[in-house]
């Protein structure tokens, strides 16, 4: 188990999609090469600081498209293997939204489930969880195709969507889903929140919620915050995804100074020095 409050903790990013809107995905037609790539990436991180390695094998990108649950689990299971025979110690987080696809992750040596629409697509998932008794983020997610505004170079970014008042609203809808948690069965120690950056929110909000992101604190979980290379980073500076690192630093470092527990980043390395550094000053 972690030991909140006392350091910030890195997720490494692995994802195995063709089609991730950071350009970092690992899933190619040559399956054996993906693989390959898979192992040493989670090696890299491993290295590099990564206390997490969350795998996922489908893109969530705004205006993505979903895959089959069959497509899922061929691309996250052997990447899932292969991480946990390289490396025992690292804990894997499962980048899913279906029970089906958690279970047979758990099964093959993930520790956590990372559920992108914080328990409410897939109504087994929050049965699962407390039945396997793992750790789970749950996020808030407002994402509708509708409200997806896509341009070529900066890539896609949500517009029009409207919040009565951003935070209070964030935690109105994130406590219905951790009750939906505990009402399965699942333990309050089991419980990491994720307010949603890049999911359901305008450039403006995302500014916003980062720099609110503390008010958070008031619900009594864990906080991750993902803000990397995400597109409000982009909107905001004019820079494609492969060109926002030190934009990443500093939403990483806010997030930091305002409470986020966990950071989940595609720059291990880099980011890893960001946390430890924000640590020292604000965590003194």
């Amino acid at each position: 188990m972690l030991d909140w409050g006392h350091r910030t903790y890195v997720m490494g990013i692995i994802n195995v999609t063709p089609d991730s809107f950071s350009g970092d995905g690992l899933a190619h037609d040559d399956e054996n090469g993906a693989l390959e790539r898979v192992i040493t990436q989670a090696r890299e991180f491993v290295a590099d600081g990564a206390d997490i390695l969350d795998v996922g094998g489908e893109s969530t990108r705004p205006g993505s498209s979903p895959v089959t649950a069959e497509v899922e689990l061929a691309r996250v299971i052997p990447a899932i293997r292969a991480i946990r025979e390289i490396s025992a110690g690292v804990l894997i987080s499962v980048d899913t939204y279906r029970a089906e696809v958690a279970e047979a992750a758990l099964d093959a040596g993930a520790d956590w489930v990372n559920d992108v629409w914080g328990l409410r697509m897939d109504a087994a998932m929050a049965e699962l969880v407390s039945r396997r008794g793992c750790p789970v983020v749950i996020m808030h997610n407002r994402s509708k195709p509708k409200d997806v505004d896509q341009e070529q170079r900066l890539g896609g970014r949500y517009i029009g969507v409207h919040y009565d008042d951003l935070i209070p609203d964030i935690i109105r809808e994130l406590g219905e889903q951790v009750d939906l948690a505990l009402s399965a069965g699942v333990r309050r120690e089991q419980i990491i929140i994720d307010p949603g950056i890049g999911f359901g929110k305008t450039v403006a909000q995302n500014l916003e919620l980062i720099d609110r992101l503390g008010e958070l604190r008031v619900m009594g979980f864990p906080i991750l915050s993902g803000p990397s290379r995400k597109s409000f980073i982009g909107y905001t500076l004019d820079l494609p995804p492969e060109q926002r690192m030190e934009g990443t630093a500093a939403a990483v470092a806010v997030s930091i100074a305002r409470g986020a527990d966990i950071v989940r980043v595609h720059d291990v390395a880099a980011m890893v020095r960001v946390t430890r550094m924000t640590d020292a000053i604000v965590r003194r």
